[in-house]
């Protein structure tokens, strides 16, 4: 699978979706505990994905 359109974008807006996970995560964690961790797991993925993106720059 290709990312490309993810990798391309400003780490700013991977760190704001990161944090928007974040806070939905917290939000439905205790009714959907699936939900919880995938919001999670896709927080820290786009957070290191902006990392990434940020020291390639």
């Amino acid at each position: 699978m290709n990312f490309s359109s993810i990798k391309n974008l400003n780490p700013m807006v991977l760190y704001l979706v990161s944090v928007v996970c974040f806070v939905l995560a917290n939000v439905v964690r205790d009714k959907y505990i699936t939900l919880y961790y995938i919001l999670i797991i896709t927080g820290v993925l786009l957070f290191v994905v902006g990392l990434f993106n940020r020291s390639k720059k």
